[in-house]
């Protein structure tokens, strides 16, 4: 199960089987409440912004901007729709990210307009009866975008002895948390009810109004001279100014090609244990093993010994935020010198730079720029590598909820990314590569040979052999 959600595949290449299928939507009266709701001073997050932005540049180059994400799992027998219908709504009504939606104005100006009342939040379902799976796609795709209020849907699939829920949601609402907090909200609340108890009391939710307002509170105190800032602006110097982009080629960024996605196998359980311990051995953790593998392999590839890189990092810190369904989400940026000959020193670096960078996740890029503006995005979109542990929040939080079976995937999709990301994902013994890139001839043999680096670095070092930090141009 947990495999499935971090093997994350294209929403398109979701075969379901024969099943009925049953969706739910935003009622007309709730669709005029939130178009009519008002201008909310809550401004945007900073990803959010960002996220808004950019699925706009993209449709101003007549391309499609990867934006949604979904989830499913499998539960047994027939499902009671009066009662999921009671679950879903409670869900909406629960978190105060879904009463918002952003307009985007003149010269990128980005305006929130908030439902008030939870209670206008209204979803109803509609039954679809059987369906092929070209249609259900459809259904899927045809989820309305970002410049509307309703851009997520739920929906099930019922089989003779089981049905499968599936949620789909424009990214600007959620953050990988959404995976934990959805199945416990959803799928046990729903089986407590179905069994005739009442629904539990939840914690209660901090709100992701509070964070957004937290966080341009703490950003509009900085300047551009804060020392979180000059260290931003340090680690765009040695990339002309800007974020760093991909090594490897990626093909036109202006060529509609969509989203492609690529799964494979780093390590088994015995080459995780041993790449763990090596890189323990060497001062680092595992995380700082990730970077320093990437920063081999680029360097093997392109002969370039600087690695520039940047990952996720969840920003909730309070109990209550952790049940709390929006974007809580910064970009730590990692630099690691690769040291020639030693791949323990690179971990250590590589380390070094994780840990001690992990704050200015709290200090946006885009924050950054509105000081600096001499400084510049990445050409096609950062490189971002993303470390998931299953163990960790927030897949721990699925694990702990017993749902090992009930066949959890993730899907995305398979629109064009804006940028290429990377997720490294340890699942019980084993550890997988998910790739996230655009989906062209230049773009996969890049990928290809990237990827096939990256095995060769992660199995030499849980093999024990001293993995040569050397670049295929020199030897060639």
């Amino acid at each position: 199960m947990l495999a499935g959600l971090l093997d994350i595949v294209r929403i398109d290449e979701w075969d379901p089987g024969t099943g009925s299928v049953t969706s739910w939507h935003g009622s007309p009266a709730s669709r005029a409440k939130a178009m009519a709701a008002p201008v909310s001073t809550v401004p945007a997050s900073y990803m959010q912004a960002q996220h808004i932005r950019g699925f706009h540049e993209f449709a101003e180059r007549g391309l499609d901007y990867s934006r949604m994400i979904s989830v499913s799992w499998d539960q047994p027998g027939q499902c009671d729709l009066r009662a999921m219908n009671y679950v879903i709504n409670a869900h909406l009504r629960r978190h105060d990210t879904y009463r918002s939606w952003f307009e985007w104005k003149d010269e990128g100006r980005i305006v929130r307009h908030t439902m008030q009342n939870p209670n206008d939040v209204k979803f109803v379902p509609t039954k679809r009866g059987q369906m092929s799976a070209k249609d259900f796609q459809q259904v899927i795709q045809d989820t309305p975008d970002l410049n509307g209020w309703d851009c997520f849907q739920f929906g099930i699939i019922q089989y003779e002895e089981h049905f499968t829920f599936y949620f789909i949601v424009d990214h600007v609402h959620v953050d990988p948390m959404m995976m934990g907090t959805l199945y416990v909200e959803i799928h046990q609340i729903y089986e407590m009810i179905r069994q005739g108890g009442a629904p539990p009391a939840l914690p209660e939710p901090s709100g992701y109004d509070d964070f957004c307002v937290r966080q341009h509170q703490l950003t509009s105190s900085l300047s551009a001279e804060s020392p979180e800032v000059r260290r931003w602006v340090d680690f765009t110097s040695a990339n002309d100014g800007a974020l760093p982009d991909f090594a490897l080629p990626l093909g036109d960024p202006d060529a509609k090609c969509g989203g492609a996605v690529m799964v494979v196998q780093l390590m088994n359980g015995e080459q995780t244990q041993k790449f763990e311990s090596a890189c323990i051995a060497a001062g680092a953790r595992f995380v700082g093993g990730v970077f320093a593998a990437a920063a081999v392999a680029q360097y093997r590839l392109t002969g370039v010994d600087s690695y520039f890189g940047m990952t996720p990092k969840d920003l909730r810190t309070k109990p209550e935020e952790y049940v709390t369904t929006g974007w809580f989400t910064g970009m730590i940026p990692v630099d690691v010198p690769v040291v020639d000959g030693s791949f323990a020193q690179t971990v250590r670096a590589a380390q070094k730079s994780f840990d001690g960078n992990t704050d200015l996740a709290q200090v946006p890029f885009d924050r950054v720029l509105e000081l600096v503006p001499r400084l510049r995005r990445s050409h096609r979109g950062f490189p971002m590598l993303a470390y998931l542990d299953a163990g960790l929040p927030p897949l721990s939080a699925v694990v702990a909820s017993k749902a090992g079976d009930a066949n959890a995937r993730t899907f995305c999709d398979g629109l064009s990314p804006a940028h290429i990301c990377m997720w490294v994902g340890r699942v019980g013994d084993e550890t997988s590569l998910t790739v996230f890139y655009p989906d062209n001839a230049i773009a996969r043999d890049s990928v290809n040979r990237y990827v096939e680096a990256m095995q060769e670095v992660y199995v030499g070092v849980a093999e024990g052999r001293e993995v040569a930090v050397t670049s295929m141009r020199e030897t060639a």
